[in-house]
């Protein structure tokens, strides 16, 4: 297992080492203010997770359970000095299997065979160089990106990783400019980079995620306006549009967006004929030790949320640990609550509650489909001793739905993450 993940895509890594050489020799013989050692940093999170998953209605399985123990080497170096600084960023991922049994699949924490057997363990090698003038940086490589278009899913053994690259430029006071293009995708339970593909229709591939994005603040921060465009070519173009404003009033803040994504086919639209609409909007109150949150959220078009194989639907509103609540003609609303015991001297200590309820859907099974979900979490984290660092979640979900075979089930998770400092 270790010799295939060291082995893979050996071009792409002699491509790689040779800027890297390049980076070694401008950090040895730069000038003694040089960054490059000075801004990096390292670390290595050891993340335990436990899932077990309880299908309720229609059984065709009746449970999903995988345990993994994962490791998480994270470098992230400053840049060489001079006008045009380079640095490099590794991501080491490997995790194997404490439990999983063949017949119990669907959890997603470990690659499955075609035979439906999980496999034992899984893991990627991530290298990206990036090179920075003034306040532009270009990075080149495989790593996760987190954009409102594209959101690598990092809930399960091991985040999602892509390979492309990225252009972020602040030149302009309150603008930040994003342009970039990936070529492959491996998935959070995928140790192989593959060609990219719109969720739920697998059999049409593309090697071009293309996007811009504009973003820009005002009022002192306090507002945001968000513009994007991006596409998966020959398949689906989408446009993004996210207003965001927050209103600090005394102790409290009251916080408020709207956002709206419009999906059609693109190129030789190989996926079919898409069309997808997306609208939501996010009303929070929150002091220091809480936090009320309402949500609404509706779909519009044939389609479901349009988005690419393996990503997190983070975007949107209603965007839960078990549904996006993204179906075609979906309207969802939800209520949230968040607490923190730090009234009660327990600053580390954090509960959220929320439930979310979506109908109207409409899709291949179901003319009138209706879902609701409850969701908890209760997380620790310890910040003093031997142990500082050492973070707990336990999550537990119920969602039912009056459609599919194994759509209504009870989700729970328990996450260990332990992060180790190599050097900061």
């Amino acid at each position: 297992m270790i010799e295939n993940i060291l082995n893979k895509r050996i071009s792409y890594l002699r491509y790689l080492a040779v800027l890297g050489g390049i980076l070694f020799h401008n950090s040895v013989y730069a000038d003694s203010k040089n960054t490059f050692i000075e801004d990096t940093s390292a670390e290595i999170k050891l993340r335990n997770f436990y899932m077990n998953r309880d299908y309720q209605k229609n059984r065709v399985r009746d449970t999903g359970e995988a345990w993994t123990q994962s490791f998480i080497a994270d470098f992230k170096s400053g840049y060489t000095s001079g006008k045009i600084g380079i640095g490099l960023d590794f991501l080491g991922l490997y995790s194997f299997k404490i439990r999983g049994e063949d017949n119990e699949i669907g959890t997603q924490l470990l690659p499955v065979k075609e035979n439906n057997i999980q496999e034992d363990d899984f893991g990627r090698l991530a290298i990206a160089v990036k090179g920075k003038a003034s306040n532009t940086e270009l990075k080149v490589g495989e790593w996760s990106p987190v954009l409102p278009i594209l959101r690598s899913d990092d809930g399960r053994s091991l985040p999602q990783t892509f390979e492309g690259w990225q252009l972020t430029s602040s030149e302009f006071k309150n603008l930040k400019v994003h342009l970039g293009q990936f070529y492959k995708n491996s998935p959070r339970d995928s140790e192989r980079m593959k060609d990219m593909y719109l969720t739920s229709r697998s059999s049409a591939t593309s090697d071009q995620f293309n996007f811009i994005g504009l973003d820009y603040s005002f009022n002192e921060k306090n507002d945001q306006i968000s513009i994007w465009y991006s596409q998966l070519k020959d398949i689906y173009q989408q446009n993004y549009f996210q207003y965001t404003k927050s209103i600090p009033i005394d102790s409290m803040n009251l916080k408020w967006n709207v956002g709206y994504l419009y999906g059609t086919e693109h190129g030789d639209a190989k996926a079919g004929q898409l069309d997808n609409q997306a609208l939501y909007s996010t009303l929070s109150l929150a002091n220091k030790y809480q936090k009320v949150s309402f949500s609404a959220q509706q779909m519009m078009g044939k389609d479901e949320f349009l988005r690419v194989n393996g990503t997190s639907g983070f975007t949107l509103a209603n965007d839960s640990f078990t549904s996006s609540y993204d179906n075609p003609k979906e309207s969802s609303w939800q209520i949230r609550h968040d607490f923190n015991f730090g009234k009660f001297n327990l600053p580390d200590l954090n509960l959220m509650n929320r439930y979310i309820y979506g109908n109207g859907i409409e899709n291949s099974q179901t003319k009138d489909g209706r879902e609701h979900g409850f969701e908890t979490e209760i997380s620790y984290t310890i910040k003093t001793g031997w142990l500082k660092s050492l973070s707990i979640k336990a999550r537990h979900s119920e969602i039912r739905r009056n459609w599919g075979n194994t759509n209504s089930f009870n989700d729970n998770r328990l996450i260990l993450s332990y992060t180790i400092p190599v050097f900061n």
